[in-house]
């Protein structure tokens, strides 16, 4: 089964010889290798790149066991491209390759030749891209299945059933040729528990992890909640007797980060223009990996919405905070009040910005205002925007708000207006 990821594609595409190590990373079993060997290699045959000039080294084929040896490596590479041509240098899981960084600079100083890696597990994760190849590299990021790109494998569904497997199950890429729920749930517990943390361990070596994977199931818990390690440290002394320190918290989440299992968003004062230090709300990179750590128990479709409408626009290339604005008001004796309202995402890229609630449901008039309340309390005039999963259609309200329909929103790439 072939899923297309135009996204991803063309983020490579905007990268090619631009002199720089295009850095593939992301979630373990994301799909970083087919989306390099088979997505991005399609596009350039198909703009007439011949196949010779493309040289693919995957590091985990037993075959090409030898060329984990640098000198083997640029040997090779050196024998298949004697001509003054440009060549396409695809090294699969270079974190197999002896003294990776050198011979990347190496190939690097080779002018007619475009680099792009992929890497992953302990000992490639997102900071040592950051640190090692500063200035010289290009991080792409990928992420698991958009909802679109999951709907593009069942074309004979309707699409709200597709939606309800995906935020159960999530988009790894290997779920769609699973036949039953069964099967996809032991995948996602399995991965979790045998492949991510076992990473995480083996990097920084964990001998004792019971509060880790406590940590982990707190905040999976909690998606959507605003959290901060003394809170989280509370939380262990009350309910698990744990004397988990603050900075063992703090670490642990940094490292849950790094291997690409959550992202954390910081608070913005709308009307201050500025962060807010503490506290944050996290979110999981895949849904289905945050359900599986819970054994599926706590399927809320609110906060999984949330949390699906995070990923996507994390996916289209948006910084994502979470907005509070202050909002000043007297009360019927005219006793003035201070009051903190909350916009579930403010959303930046470039000149663009958008505040956005999700509101799964919005059944009622008082419900509707809710949900306006803090966009109303924003005095700018960037485009404020409900996405809601009722069954209504997209419109704009009087106030100039817009209310989008859930699946408007994820199956249209151009879904938020300019």
């Amino acid at each position: 089964m072939t899923i297309n990821r135009p996204i991803l594609v063309q983020k490579l595409v905007q990268c090619k010889h631009n002199g720089m190590i295009k850095i593939i990373t992301g979630l373990r079993r994301s799909g970083k290798s087919y989306l390099l060997l088979n997505l991005f290699q399609n596009y350039l045959l198909q703009n007439n790149v011949p196949l010779k000039a493309i040289i693919k080294v995957d590091l985990e084929d037993f075959d090409a066991y030898p060329l984990r040896e640098p000198r083997n490596l640029l040997d090779y590479i050196s024998s298949a491209t004697k001509d003054n041509d440009r060549y396409y240098i695809f090294i699969d899981e270079v974190q197999h390759l002896a003294h990776f960084e050198d011979v990347l600079n190496t190939l690097l100083k080779r002018g007619n030749m475009d680099v792009y890696v992929t890497g992953s597990n302990a000992r490639f994760l997102s900071k040592d891209v950051v640190t090692t190849f500063r200035g010289r590299g290009d991080e792409i990021r990928v992420h698991p299945l958009s909802f679109a790109e999951y709907l593009t494998a069942f074309p004979d569904r309707n699409p709200e059933q597709v939606i309800t497997d995906y935020m159960t199950y999530g988009g790894m890429p290997q779920l769609p040729e699973m036949p039953s729920n069964e099967q996809k749930e032991e995948y996602l517990k399995s991965l979790f528990t045998e492949t991510y943390l076992t990473d995480i361990r083996e990097r920084y070596r964990i001998q004792e992890d019971s509060d880790l994977e406590e940590l982990i199931d707190l905040i999976a818990s909690s998606i959507g909640s605003l959290q901060n390690p003394l809170k989280l440290q509370n939380t262990f002394k009350s309910i698990k007797q744990s004397s988990i320190s603050q900075e063992t918290i703090k670490r642990y989440l940094d490292y849950l980060q790094d291997a690409f299992l959550i992202e954390k968003s910081v608070r913005y004062d709308i009307k201050g223009k500025r962060y807010i230090s503490t506290p944050h709300k996290y979110y999981f990179e895949d849904l289905g990996l945050r359900n599986a750590r819970l054994n599926f128990r706590q399927i809320e479709p609110s906060h999984l919405m949330e949390n699906m409408l995070y990923n996507e626009l994390r996916l289209r290339g948006f910084s994502v905070d979470v907005g509070q604005v202050i909002q000043n008001t007297k009360d019927s004796n005219g006793v003035s009040q201070r009051q903190q309202l909350e916009v579930d995402f403010v959303c930046n890229k470039g000149y663009k910005r958008y505040y956005i609630q999700s509101a799964y449901s919005m059944p009622s008039y008082d419900k509707v205002e809710q949900e306006l309340r803090s966009l109303k309390a924003i005095n700018d005039s960037f485009q404020k925007i409900i996405i809601t999963a009722d069954q209504t259609p997209t419109h704009q309200m009087e106030n100039g708000v817009l209310v989008l329909n859930r699946m408007d929103f994820l199956t249209d790439i151009d879904s938020l207006p300019l």
